[in-house]
């Protein structure tokens, strides 16, 4: 097997998360989390191609959402960016976002915690399957 390096390999996968998200098979798609936002910036200019070839959009995350979909430290602290071909699935996540903070503040999360995994699942675009599989499958909760 030939080796790719880590570059090739993260921008391949924004190839194809940009083509499965302008064709409508997925609401939104995230890039592979970086470790810094130096390393998720040094993609932008080849993000800004991949946006103009599909005619798709993205931003820039430097608070990922973090929820029981996925393992805790695969996103916590990282960087990464949201690709989406209409605005209002971008704007859903930011109010899934904002619903967090607001579950959080008022101390209601815990009743909360699966609802808003599984609408964030969905706004994925995974299945019900897909999502109850993550779900089950994550012992690295918040």
């Amino acid at each position: 097997m030939k080796n790719i390096d880590s570059y090739s390999y993260h921008l391949g996968a924004a190839d194809c998360f940009c083509e499965m998200t302008a064709a409508g098979v997925k609401k939104i798609a995230l890039s592979h989390p970086c470790s810094s936002k130096e390393e998720r910036d040094s993609f932008l200019e080849d993000f800004d191609r991949l946006a103009e070839k599909y005619h798709v959009s993205y931003h820039p995350e430097d608070e990922p959402l973090l929820t029981d979909l996925f393992p805790i430290s695969m996103n916590k602290g990282k960087h990464n960016v949201i690709f989406y071909a209409d605005r209002k699935y971008l704007d859903r996540y930011l109010q899934l976002k904002a619903d967090k903070k607001k579950y959080v503040s008022e101390g209601t999360y815990d009743q909360e915690r699966t609802a808003l995994a599984i609408r964030y699942g969905k706004l994925l675009s995974y299945t019900d399957e897909g999502i109850q599989r993550l779900l089950t499958r994550n012992t690295e909760k918040e």
